[in-house]
């Protein structure tokens, strides 16, 4: 385990900024037999094209900037199909242009995106693709979740929890007993995540599994691995999602508005035993708050039993957010940020994310929730305090409906949570989200229920993308040209 240099803890720099212009997606299911992975794409790749308002005349003009592609899908078995990278470049007719595939388990959304940035950054390339996707639809759902599975140490913990939603029930059982949080109330926690996402994911067309769900409806749901059970746990999905990042001349050649993008990375052992007692850098929030410091067993004056990292947080998210928060200026994210994306593959990580990223100190997560903070508006239902219901939330998170509600086709997801971004702050989550033929395109019927999820006059957005039980994440933030933090 390193111990930190000043080289580990330097903050990364871009020799040259780093846009974001256009996004497209899929939509996204649980099954797709009448389109393959390849058709899939190239809806994705049209809607990138032609349906962000860039300054194009057309596919072919726009494939003319594209200098390099990089596709990330997590598992070849899926679709049994080696260099599935190579099928979708074809495809796409981008040959001879390089391109490059992307794994790093559930993080390989965003992994691709931060390779991608990487490309632009260093001056290598002017315009790059960054596409990902997955075909979960192939085997059942117990082969795939096996398949998953294999991304853990397959010598030690898959034989012990096999599928993941054993390792995250183990992390729920000792977040409640380091944390002395009453398992009824953290039980609730945990049921309105799943209540919040599912219900945003109504007024998305894109996604997978939106529903009008109650607490009571989580919490009565079949246990897949006690106390996670069906409504705590992520989809298993197919679809595609692409973004495309610029230099700054060519992405004000392309678009009228661009947005600013930074990304930062880090991993963890990938077997969670192998996690050892050492120093944690400080995130920009927690560094001179005597309060904070006192969370963390280990640092001068901490008092807490649980060692962080141990087995109730991501040290890869706190590195990822690390690096990020000082590339970007950023000291309060829940004050300098109008919204985020968060991975919530299952109900305990997005709490444990919450803390790992400075949304709350360590240990105390859950407020997130309980504060209304997550949410664009508070809901009205009785699972709120009189005094919060109907206001609007500091920093809404998971409007797309997240991995609960919306998707995780796991190459696809990071990208599509950063194109969400993306349409947020440029004030187009209407043009993608509202349109009645939206909707029909994916044979749906806009809901009479609809809600207009777009924040208003949104400036900065942060999207965490996630692997594992926290072995690599990347932390991508956004940003409006024009609110771009002087350090």
């Amino acid at each position: 385990m390193i111990k930190f240099g000043k080289g580990n803890l330097a903050t990364p720099k871009q020799m040259r900024p780093v846009y974001i212009v256009a996004a497209g997606m899929s939509d996204f299911k649980k099954h797709y037999p009448e389109k393959k992975t390849e058709e899939l794409a190239v809806e994705a790749f049209r809607m990138l094209a032609l349906e962000n308002g860039l300054k194009v005349d057309g596919i072919q003009e726009l494939k003319r900037h594209i200098h390099t592609c990089f596709y990330g899908h997590f598992a070849d078995h899926f679709g049994d199909q080696l260099l599935g990278e190579s099928v979708i470049h074809d495809r796409l007719g981008l040959d001879p242009m390089g391109n490059c595939g992307v794994k790093t388990g559930g993080a390989t959304g965003g992994s691709t995106i931060w390779m991608a940035a990487n490309a632009i950054a260093s001056g290598y390339s002017d315009c790059a693709l960054a596409m990902g996707w997955e075909r979960m639809d192939e085997v059942d759902t117990w082969t795939g979740n096996h398949y998953i599975a294999t991304a853990a140490d397959k010598d030690y913990e898959t034989e012990l929890g096999h599928i993941y939603t054993g390792y995250y029930a183990l992390m729920a059982q000792r977040y409640w007993k380091t944390f002395g949080k009453s398992s009824p109330k953290f039980r609730r926690t945990m049921s309105k995540i799943s209540v919040k996402n599912h219900g945003y994911a109504c007024s998305n067309p894109f996604a997978q599994a939106p529903a009008r769900i109650t607490v009571e409806d989580v919490e009565k749901s079949p246990i897949v691995a006690d106390p996670l059970r069906f409504y705590d746990a992520c989809l298993m999905s197919v679809g595609v999602a692409a973004v495309l990042l610029c230099d700054e001349e060519t992405a004000y050649k392309l678009s009228a508005h661009p947005i600013r993008l930074w990304i930062g990375a880090g991993s963890h052992t990938l077997r969670t035993a192998d996690r050892r007692i050492m120093d944690i850098p400080l995130l920009p929030n927690e560094e001179n708050n005597k309060d904070v410091l006192k969370l963390y067993a280990g640092l001068k004056g901490g008092k807490n039993k649980e060692r962080y990292p141990g087995f109730t947080g991501f040290l890869a998210a706190r590195m990822a957010a690390y690096y990020a928060y000082h590339m970007t200026g950023i000291v309060d994210p829940c004050e300098e940020l109008d919204l985020v994306e968060l991975h919530d593959a299952f109900t305990i990580s997005d709490i444990q994310t919450y803390e790992d990223i400075g949304l709350r100190p360590y240990s105390m997560g859950p407020d997130y929730i309980e504060s209304g903070d997550a949410y664009l508006k508070v809901p009205e239902d009785g699972t709120f305090p009189k005094s919060l219901a109907g206001k609007k939330g500091r920093l809404p998170s998971n409007l797309s409906g997240g991995l609960i509600g919306n998707m995780h086709a796991v190459g696809a997801t990071g990208i599509m949570q950063v194109g969400e971004l993306l349409w947020q702050l440029q004030g187009k989550w209407a043009h993608f989200h509202a349109r009645p033929e939206m909707w029909e395109r994916f044979g749906k019927k806009k809901p009479k229920d609809f809600v207009n999820l777009q924040v208003p006059n949104a400036k900065r957005g942060l999207a965490i993308s996630h692997a594992g039980v926290g072995s690599h994440v990347t932390c991508t933030i956004l940003m409006n040209p024009k609110s771009v933090i002087k350090k």
